[in-house]
């Protein structure tokens, strides 16, 4: 599935929320329904730095496409990151580079989000979009 049709899949997914409150429990509900990370992953090294709580993430890159595993000690957090993953994991790396993701603007995320909130949204794909550029000129697993 393209980035694009997985936008639009995240967009009409929060459509059917009528107020932010509902749209916050869908968010955890994502996060609720991430698959751990590998507990190897839980470490500085892993940290997205810029969140105000702590989010691990690590990626790889098989068969040409990135791979993203994650989590956060803050349920929100972690929602959000799962969000991301929902909309980045299993692309090129060129088309995670490329990404605008305009389904955060779409959905009106960022302005709902609280100032240091919204900050660790653009560091997580800030750290997505970095990942994505170091595995570009890697050979798959």
């Amino acid at each position: 599935m393209s980035l694009k049709e997985r936008e639009r899949e995240i967009i009409e997914e929060f459509s059917i929320f009528s107020d932010w409150m509902e749209k916050y429990e869908y968010i955890i509900d994502l996060g609720k329904e991430l698959k751990p990370i590998n507990k190897d992953f839980m470490n500085d090294e892993y940290r997205i730095r810029g969140c105000q709580s702590q989010v691990w993430l690590h990626a790889w890159k098989e068969d040409g496409l990135v791979h993203f595993e994650a989590d956060s000690d803050a349920i929100i957090t972690k929602g959000i990151i799962a969000l991301l993953i929902q909309a980045l994991d299993g692309l090129s790396p060129e088309e995670i580079i490329n990404s605008d993701l305009q389904f955060i603007d779409e959905i009106g995320l960022k302005e709902h989000l609280s100032p240091t909130r919204a900050n660790g949204l653009i560091s997580m794909i800030k750290k997505m979009k970095l990942y994505a550029i170091g595995l570009q000129h890697k050979s798959s697993i």
